[in-house]
């Protein structure tokens, strides 16, 4: 492939400050485009665009690179230039160029892994604990209550191993942590926050999450973890996604990163309670200590919001009393202790990795080691080196991750790893593929892994986390069962030994202890053994229900048993899992299972892995359901696309016994998934029902013809709606000419001013109403009654001076541009209302303005001004002029925020046919000025500025 030569200015604009030896940028730069533009192509590979973009264009928006496409690119660059990046590319990178500059930051030294991997034990031991008193008794009922008994212990002992930035680690004690708790409670309670608030956390894996994880904790509030977003670049969309999750929690406080502050409006807007908005060094406060609050074991101790929660939030209520009992079943029955070293890359905001690592090393007293899920992502392989580095004995992940391992851990990598200390490798929360298990024994068998460790678990945010585990020490329990009478009877009666397609299921272990599981029937029924059902469970970690959400919570209980919403059977008292009740295909009365189909289409050539969705459409023409498989691919060649689907029709009657009725080939991206990675057939199933994912089995006639009658409707809708913007933007303009010529008369007939302005004033009203025109006012109330105000307000339309008028006070007057003075007729009537025209182009008289509108203040009149000075079709806030600012200082006179929503649209610039939307006027709170002075205008407008754009509701860049 022909790579362009860098230009010379491209190597120069790259910084790499203080390295030494620099890396070699002109053999660097070609190679590095050349990876970004394959992946790019790769994964549009119909349009070939890679090549005309260079080193500043955006990797997401024009290299088309999504998250995993981004893990793929930086495992290619360190691989295929020698370098390493770290994890913080993952996220931080934009442009190619970035991925130069985090090269440059490391002077382009190699990826670390040549060398051999050291056990960290022989350079910095953590410290064992030995004590015959090393883990809290039962009668400790709460989590800080946990926190105070290993403080007062064994105040120095590291508890976590912390690697939060590149391959530093830090150790953090429990006086480390208290510390840090005790800081952010004392700010929280400087908030005025009481016992049960909720506080959001937003954080990636580090430090600052466990203080304000703790610190919450120790004020008596209660912690709400949210997943932060993937990227900086995609914030603003994120903090959107998660409103329905603030409102639901009815959080008080988010506690987040830096750069989500200048977007807190977007969530202050939308979260009535959200009171405040910070980062954990913003809300400490390290000189004032807190006291702990006094929490009882029924109190709640946290939240925990389930996957695909934004669209209804499902807050999963977790007591101290929960918590503590499912951490100590899960522990002894597994056989954990304060001597295990875990190993975890989980993140923070999700159950598994929260509770049962890290709360669980609160509790027991293990020695966590702790990375960030980015770590693990950009570099599997980390993981595992982390276990053989630090001898971990314990280590949980989901299937997926094991997968990646077998996928990217390369055999060079194998050769230096040791993982003969791992004892509890736990695989959950989501289906366990026993391909995958075997293949990862078999893999890794060679490191010392025993196939004994691998212990697939179950367990759901509703019983905290974990509900079934199997016997230490004795590996998994495949169970082979004939797919015919489990599809046809629903028992899972075992298979024949000669039977080449067994479905094998892998045993999810036995209930914890003191907890329950049973197996149900539709009329409630319990069922035997092998028989398959509805699971359900009960015992001391089951949730109290979901947060202000009545319905999920009627779905849930079945009296004093909970309902797990999956499909399984008991076999020798373990549980088996066979899929989810809403998953369930049921075709011809034969029930059928979607996993293990998307199992075995994931691996024909050409379909992408994780990118297969099987699910049941309605058939009304026969009764039952049609088994629909989608797939994405980006093979364009049609005789390999009808391979692919011959291929995927003959697993489906392989497996299933019955072939698929529709095989849809879709482009990557298709198959929609929830933020934890789950498939969502049932939404891909709405999608297809809707016909927005295509049908590929239908003849070519039909399928012309479907696109033709879509078509003809989307141009009958449009026309419709078209048709009616224009009728009533020619409705406005009538009114509005009508009413208009008659307030010129008035105005220029009528005595007095304050007739005049109430004469205009009425008719503006008048012709609001006639044309329908929704205005919602707020905070008229706010206006202070006899004395003087400077108004500002934004400036979005030509309309806002006119609904100005409206709404306010007849005895507001107004600020205009001096040229409106020459327009006839206007002009003369502007006059007679009492308009001051400012001069903008010549600086001389628009200082003399200035002082004429000064005068005006202080002879008690009140002023309304657009600060930004002109309209502009660009939304958000344009840069404030200092002339209504400037005023109000040298006046004393209070300046009102005013907001306009709405007007931008009504009537943008440049355009001429009002167009019909709500209409919002919010007036805020005065804001008295400090005193005269350059300083004290440059305070105000700062203070307006924010004010109006915390109500605003286009997005404002700072200036």
């Amino acid at each position: 492939m022909n790579e362009p030569r860098p230009r010379q200015d491209d190597l120069r604009s790259i910084e790499h400050p203080g390295l030494s030896p620099a890396p070699d940028l002109e053999w660097l730069l070609p190679r590095l485009l050349a990876t970004v533009r394959c992946v790019s192509d790769e994964l549009r590979p119909q349009a070939r665009l890679a090549a005309t973009l260079g080193l500043d264009h955006s990797l997401e928006r024009d290299y088309g690179l999504d998250s995993l496409a981004r893990v793929e690119l930086i495992a290619r660059v360190d691989r295929d230039l020698g370098v390493a990046l770290g994890e913080a590319a993952l996220t931080e990178a934009e442009t190619p160029r970035d991925l130069l500059r985090f090269i440059t930051r490391t002077g382009g030294r190699a990826a670390d892994t040549a060398g051999p991997v050291e056990p960290r034990s022989t350079q910095q031991p953590p410290v064992a604990d030995t004590a015959p008193e090393s883990y809290p008794p039962d009668a400790v009922q709460t989590l800080v209550a946990v926190f105070e008994w290993h403080l007062q212990r064994h105040p120095d002992r590291v508890l976590i191993t912390l690697y939060e930035n590149g391959d530093q680690p830090v150790d953090l004690s429990y006086a480390d942590l208290h510390r840090d708790a005790l800081a952010l409670a004392a700010g929280l309670r400087a908030l005025g926050l009481d016992r049960g608030d909720k506080v959001a956390i937003m954080l990636p894996t580090g430090r600052e999450f466990f203080a304000a994880f703790f610190g919450a904790l120790v004020a008596g509030a209660v912690p709400v973890p949210l997943y932060p977003p993937a990227r900086p670049s995609q914030l603003e969309d994120h903090l959107k996604r998660i409103t329905g999750i603030m409102r639901n929690a009815q959080a008080r406080v988010l506690v987040t990163v830096e750069r989500a502050k200048p977007l807190a409006h977007l969530l202050r807007a939308q979260v009535e309670t959200l009171q405040t908005v910070g980062t954990v060094a913003d809300l400490s406060l390290a000189d004032s200590p807190a006291a702990p609050a006094e929490l009882a074991a029924s109190d709640i101790a946290f939240l925990q919001y389930t996957s695909g929660s934004t669209g209804d939030p499902k807050g999963v209520i977790l007591t101290h009393a929960n918590l503590l009992a499912n951490l100590r079943a899960m522990w002894r029955a597994s056989k954990v202790s304060s001597t295990d070293t875990f190993v975890s890359w989980l993140p923070l905001y999700h159950d598994m990795g929260l509770i049962g690592a890290c709360l669980g090393a609160l509790v027991l007293g293990f020695h966590l080691v702790l990375m960030s899920p980015l770590a693990f992502l950009a570099r599997p392989a980390r993981w595992l080196e982390t276990i053989h580095r630090y001898r971990g004995t314990v280590s949980a992940a989901p299937n997926f991750a094991y997968e990646l391992c077998l996928a990217k851990v390369s055999d060079a990598d194998l050769a230096r790893l040791d993982l003969s200390s791992w004892r509890l490798a736990f695989n959950g929360a989501e289906p366990v593929s026993p391909d995958t298990l075997e293949r990862f024994a078999a893999r890794f068998a060679p490191c010392g892994l025993k196939r004994e460790a691998l212990t697939p678990v179950y367990g759901l945010a509703e019983s905290t986390v974990g509900l079934a585990f199997p016997p230490v020490g004795r590996g998994p329990w495949i169970d082979r069962v004939d797919r015919a009478t489990l599809a046809r009877d629903g028992v899972a009666a075992k298979a024949r030994p000669d039977d080449a397609q067994p479905l094998r299921i892998v045993s999810c272990g036995l209930p914890l202890p003191g907890h329950e599981m049973r197996v149900i029937d539709a009329g409630g029924r319990e069922l035997p053994e092998r028989a398959q059902g509805r699971v359900q469970f009960r015992g001391p970690s089951s949730t109290q229900g979901y947060l202000n959400n009545p319905v999920a919570n009627q779905g849930l209980f079945d009296g004093a048993w909970l309902n797990t919403g999956d499909l399984g059977y008991m076999a020798a008292g373990e549980l088996f899992l066979t899929g989810r009740e809403k998953d369930i295909i049921i075709r011809g009365g034969f029930n059928i299972h979607p996993q293990e189909l998307e199992t075995a289409v994931a691996d024909i050539a050409g379909i992408r892995k994780g990118g297969v969705a099987v699910f049941a459409a309605s058939d009304p023409r026969s009764g039952t359901e049609r088994l629909v498989v989608l797939a994405e691919t980006r093979v364009r060649d049609p005789v390999q696309r009808q391979q692919m689907a011959q291929a995927i029709t003959a697993l489906s009657a392989t497996l299933l016994g019955a072939p698929a009725d529709d095989v849809v080939l879709a482009p990557p991206r298709s198959v929609l998934k929830t933020s934890s990675g789950k498939t969502r057939r049932a939404a891909c199933r709405e999608l297809y029902e809707q016909g927005r994912l295509g049908v590929t089995q239908r003849a070519p006639w039909r399928q012309w013809a479907a696109l033709a009658a879509t078509a003809a409707a989307a141009r009958a809708r449009r026309a419709w709606r078209s048709g009616g913007r224009l009728a009533w933007g020619l409705w406005a303009w009538a009114v509005f000419c009508a009413l208009a010529a008659l307030a010129l008369c008035a105005v220029l007939v009528v005595p007095g001013l304050d007739r005049r302005r109430r004469a205009a004033r009425a008719l503006t009203l008048g012709a609001i109403r006639l044309i329908g025109l929704p205005v919602r006012m707020e905070g008229l109330d706010r206006l202070p009654p006899g004395r003087p105000l400077i108004v500002v307000a934004n400036h979005a339309s030509y309309v806002d001076s006119i609904l100005l008028g409206a709404v306010l006070p007849a005895e507001f007057s107004f600020a205009a541009k001096r040229e409106l003075a020459d327009v006839p007729l206007i002009g003369p009537a502007l006059r007679r209302l009492g308009i001051a025209f400012v001069e903008r182009f010549d600086a001389t008289q628009g200082v003399e303005d200035t002082r004429s509108l000064e005068a005006r203040v202080r002879a008690g009149e009140s002023m309304v001004f657009f600060p930004e000075g002109t309209l502009r079709r660009a939304s958000g806030l344009q840069p404030f002029k200092l002339g209504a600012f400037v005023i109000a200082a040298e006046t004393g006179t209070p300046l009102v925020p005013v907001t306009l929503n709405g007007t931008r649209s009504l009537l943008r610039d440049q355009a001429w046919l009002p167009q019909r939307g709500d209409v919002r006027v919010t007036i805020g709170e005065p804001i008295p000025p400090a005193g005269p002075g350059w300083d004290h205008a440059l305070e105000l407008r700062d203070a307006a500025r924010k004010a109006m754009a915390a109500g605003l509701s286009e997005t404002t860049l700072d200036v």
